[in-house]
Order: C-alpha cells, then structure tokens, then sequence
C-alpha cells in the first residue's frame, strides 16, 4: 500500500508571479508558478487562476428536546443556471470578515442575524477546503444546540440585501430532503449526514 503521507510541502511551489485582475466583493488572483514533479525535478510554468475568499463558518441549529433542526432558504446566484430554483436550502454560515472574531462567536452571531436562534453547545463536524482546484476558501461546519420552540420567520441583515426563510424540519425528515436533491451544497450534506450518525450519542450528552 501507498504512504498517505504528502511527499511534497508548500516549500516545493515557487511563485515567479502574482496578479490581480479582479478586485469586488471577492477577489480573482492570477499566479504564474512551478511545482516539483513526483518524477523528479521542476515543471515548467504555468498559470493558475485563484479564487480568493476568507475562511467561512457554518452551523446546523439542533433542538435535541423537539427532535428538530433548522435550515435556511435564500437565494444563490451560483444555482440560477442549472437548478429548478435558485433558492437553496443550507445551514446558517458566514464569512469570518471581522479581524480576531472567534469562530464561535462567528457561528452565534450568524444564527441570530439570519435565523433569530440564540446558539448554545457546538460540536465541531468538519474543516475542509470545498473546492482547492480553484479557490483558496476554507469552511468549519458544525452542529449547534438550540431551542427551536419559536423559530421561523424571515430574516437577514436588510443592508446586505438578505432575505432569508427560516425552515424547521423533524429530524426523521433528513434522509427525505436529502434523497429530494433540495439539499445539496456540501456543508449541508456533511453535517446532516454526520447528524443522523452522531444523533443517540448528541442527544444522551446534550439532554443528561
């Protein structure tokens, strides 16, 4: 079998060149660079366009009393070209834009802002890069505990153009949406899945 271990390390990657052709909301780099080849020796340039993001957080709110969770529904215009819908169903998540903002802190503060939950206990479910072919963001996703009991409504901070629905589904209802394609951005299929795995487990530590 194969080490798994990385023969190579970010030491290995020379820059020779670092542009910067978009500047929004967000940021495209363009970098000229080379890498060592597993054969042997340097490869030749080559140029690699970057997506560059801050790092994110998201959170599933889970009430472990009612035996619900919350989703919200918005719209994304990265699903306007090949879905029914533009309006995806995901987890509460936000971009970690406040220098020295604890990621907890960040998770909380996202829930109250775009569903009106106040976020007890979190059970960190995954770090992961989403999609490092093109983009340097990085994602925490976790399960938070919560009393759902009046969630609902619509939310979202009106000077950033929200407009966010919150939906409380029963925890039996998971595999549904999961198997009806509404749910299919990865932080969502992560955690929902790590949920009906982890749930006895949650549930005797959240409830004792």
């Amino acid at each position: 079998m194969n080490d798994p271990k990385p023969v190579f390390t970010a030491e290995d990657v020379e820059i020779l060149e670092r542009e910067t052709p978009f500047q929004g909301f967000f940021r495209v780099e363009r970098l000229t660079l080379r890498h060592r080849h597993y054969q042997g020796g340097w490869g030749a340039p080559v140029k690699r366009e970057l997506f560059v993001r801050p790092p994110a957080a998201a959170v599933l709110p889970y009430d472990p009393v009612r035996g619900e969770i919350l989703l919200v529904e918005q719209f994304r215009v990265g699903a306007l070209e090949w879905r029914d819908t533009p309006w995806c169903l995901e987890l509460v998540a936000g971009l970690a834009d406040k220098d020295g903002e604890p990621v907890a802190d960040l998770v909380r503060r996202e829930a109250l802002e775009e569903a009106g939950v106040e976020i007890g206990e979190l059970r960190p479910v995954a770090h992961y890069m989403p999609s490092p072919g093109g983009s340097n963001e990085r994602l925490q996703v976790f399960v938070g505990r919560a009393d759902l009991s009046g969630a609902g409504g619509i939310h979202g901070v009106a000077e950033e153009g929200e407009d966010i629905r919150v939906v409380v589904q029963p925890v039996s209802a998971i595999e549904a949406l999961l198997q009806s394609g509404r749910v299919d951005n990865a932080a969502s299929l992560i955690t929902l899945q790590w949920l009906l795995l982890h749930r006895e487990a949650l549930d005797r530590e959240w409830r004792s």
